[in-house]
């Protein structure tokens, strides 16, 4: 199976595809346009959260970063008057420390990607969108800053006027990513960010063309008029979409075959879901129990209906 992922809401769900699909089957296509350089290393924090979910190192509290990690590196730095965009981790950090040496040795991103993987003990494939440089940017009366900028130093709160994919005009899908594509015929996008965390991935050459050969089902991450998690409502809004169930189906509608929402909602998905399945179940995860529940709902659909 394939699944489109961001960096929270997604990997909380793959703890449970893990278990219920078998790791080995999963083909995880992650969005890349939040990477960012700190201190000369290159993070992928949606990566790294797909691979510490899989390793099973994530920390769960805050769904990046790695359990129980120690901060003497950081703390250091700022001793010494060198001040970080993200607090990372000692653990965290050597991550970051061994893909940039891959990428200084030629190592594309992909590859470099896989050879994490294999060092962390993980069987999936994990893909990066792209190799080519995408950057989210927020658009905000405070003027226009990268998605670390505004998420982290600016702790979400600036009134979010648009957002825009710096690079994404020139951006392709990997080589790895059209042949997993091309492979598979179900394609699931996790309940993750509809626009930063999916929608730069939506918005490579090509890939709504691919997507619509395919069997595409959406786990919304709005429940009501609220995102789950996240500053998901402000870039919806931004964007000129509702904030809830039926705006994620208009994020998706040019591909959708089938919208997982939450039971509790009574969203109406209106009549120009002509087409689309709306599926209802505990779409909340709450702990891994939740997770394994949601991913059995969904092995049980897909053998039921392919």
């Amino acid at each position: 199976m394939i699944v489109l992922s961001g960096g929270t809401g997604t990997p909380k769900l793959l703890v449970g595809l893990k278990q219920v699909f078998g790791e080995a089957q999963l083909k995880v296509i992650v969005n890349t346009a939040e990477d960012i350089t700190v201190s000369g290393n290159l993070v992928c924090p949606d990566v790294d959260s797909v691979i510490y979910t899989l390793a099973g190192i994530i920390d769960k509290d805050r769904w990046w970063g790695i359990a129980n990690d120690s901060f003497y590196t950081h703390t250091t730095l700022e001793g010494l008057g060198h001040e970080e965009q993200m607090m990372i981790g000692d653990r965290d950090r050597a991550t970051h420390i061994l893909r940039t040496e891959l990428l200084n040795r030629g190592m594309s991103l992909t590859e470099a990607t896989a050879e994490l993987a294999t060092k962390f003990g993980i069987t999936a494939e994990i893909l990066p969108m792209t190799e080519d440089a995408v950057s989210t940017m927020i658009i905000t009366r405070a003027g226009k800053l990268h998605f670390q900028e505004f998420w982290i130093a600016r702790k979400g709160e600036p009134e979010v006027l648009d957002v825009q994919f710096d690079g994404i005009e020139k951006a392709k899908p990997t080589k790895a990513v059209i042949n997993a594509l091309m492979q598979e015929s179900v394609v699931l996008i996790g309940p993750s960010n509809p626009i930063t965390s999916i929608g730069p991935i939506l918005s490579l050459a090509g890939m709504k063309d691919l997507l619509k050969r395919k069997r595409v089902v959406a786990i919304s991450p709005i429940v009501g008029d609220k995102p789950v998690s996240g500053p998901a409502g402000k870039f919806m809004h931004a964007k000129g979409f509702e904030v809830s169930a039926s705006g994620v189906y208009n994020c998706y509608k040019d591909f959708l075959d089938v919208l997982v929402i939450d039971k509790s909602d009574r969203c109406q998905i209106g009549t120009e879901a002509k087409g689309v399945e709306v599926l209802k179940t505990d779409i909340m995860i709450r702990n891994d129990e939740d997770s394994k529940q949601l991913g059995l709902f969904l092995l049980d659909y897909l053998r039921t209906h392919g």
